[in-house]
């Protein structure tokens, strides 16, 4: 009886290279959606943030019938105080320091954070270094690539600056207050005058006088020391912008507070950026301020991640625009291409303008 073996076919190198280049389009086709799924909830966890932190806001504001200051500092009109205000004698910034995502902690189920650090002695106090350096969810975006964890306060030069001998280090935010249009940053302290804007679309300003009161120059809802209420915001809650994003891929920004001496440094050079005061460590400002026009003539207008990419600027590191919580507490997502000067009018509180849909 014979006896026939079944030959057993394989695959050839034709048919194995098919298979192959399917399954790596397969993969090129479902990396990119991942990606995306990924984003999006990333997104979203960064929207949730800022709601939170604007229901917080409006907590404080329930309870003290003001919004906390952009950050708090020893009030001097001519650059004088006692030495433990610790005053810098370029900005008259000063202890202790504290700044608005601080004073919002309570509102934010971090009342033991809150309760553990020592408010009435200087945020940068050696006492408060372990709560300082505490690193927030809440003030963190998941998309943001340049770091969450603490960083050390630097000069201006760039080196670490140094308090009685003490570097400090401090949490970082993703998240910035507003200043408004105009900055107010080393202008405001021994600078006893400056100009400001009167008219952004005729470009007309005017000249006023500081004396280390910032509030003669800001139109935003936070500032050093201000007491900002919702009846002063004019323009509309709704139309105005109170805080954004901004990535520590560009600079570090802290929820902690403001150091007298201290330098905020951009992480990557351009022609248009470089270091700024210590106020921006927790403000931003959205231009134009100052006076200042571009070469064509133009207020210097820069909305999130507009390529200036200043340290005192939104910047976000979301596909097309950033998030920002208006004064009502709702969060938009606004395009990196909105019209520069719709992006100036949200960012005042009483200036008059009528804002367009965005």
């Amino acid at each position: 009886m014979s006896r026939r073996f079944a030959r057993q076919r394989g695959f050839t190198l034709i048919e194995l290279l098919v298979v192959i280049a399917v399954i790596a389009i397969l993969i090129a086709l479902l990396l990119p959606a991942v990606q995306q799924a990924r984003e999006a909830a990333r997104r979203t966890q960064c929207r949730n943030n800022l709601k939170q932190t604007g229901l917080a806001l409006h907590n404080y504001h329930d309870a003290h019938s003001v919004f906390p200051a952009g950050y708090y500092s020893f009030g001097t009109s001519d650059g004088t105080g006692p030495a433990w205000a610790n005053i810098d004698p370029l900005t008259w910034d000063a202890a202790p320091g504290w700044g608005w995502g601080t004073m919002i902690l309570p509102f934010m189920d971090q009342t033991n954070v809150y309760e553990g650090l020592n408010i009435q002695a200087a945020c940068y106090a050696p006492e408060n270094a372990s709560l300082v350096e505490m690193k927030m969810s809440a003030f963190l975006c998941p998309s943001a690539t340049g770091g969450d964890e603490s960083f050390t306060v630097l000069d201006q030069a760039g080196d670490p600056l140094l308090i009685d001998g003490n570097e400090t280090k401090l949490a970082r935010s993703h998240y910035v207050a507003s200043h408004g249009q105009e900055s107010c940053w080393g202008e405001c302290g021994s600078a006893p005058a400056g100009v400001v804007f009167s008219d952004i679309y005729t470009s007309t300003t005017r000249s006023v006088t500081i004396h280390g009161d910032a509030s003669k120059v800001a139109d935003g809802p936070f500032y050093r020391n201000s007491r900002t209420r919702i009846r002063e915001v004019r323009d509309g809650t709704t139309n105005t912008i109170f805080l954004g994003e901004h990535s520590s891929r560009l600079s570090e920004k802290t929820w902690v507070g403001v150091v007298p001496g201290a330098f905020t440094h951009p992480q990557f050079t351009t022609p248009e950026n470089g270091p700024d005061a210590a106020a921006t460590l927790t403000l931003i400002h959205a231009g134009p301020s100052g006076g200042e026009l571009d070469i064509t003539g133009f207020p210097i207008i820069h909305p999130v991640n507009f390529p200036t990419f200043h340290v005192g600027q939104m910047y976000s590191e979301h596909m097309g625009g950033g998030h920002v919580c208006l004064g009502d507490g709702s969060v938009r997502f606004i395009s990196e291409n909105i019209d520069l000067f719709l992006w100036a009018e949200l960012s005042s509180i009483g200036e008059g303008e009528v804002s367009g849909a965005y």
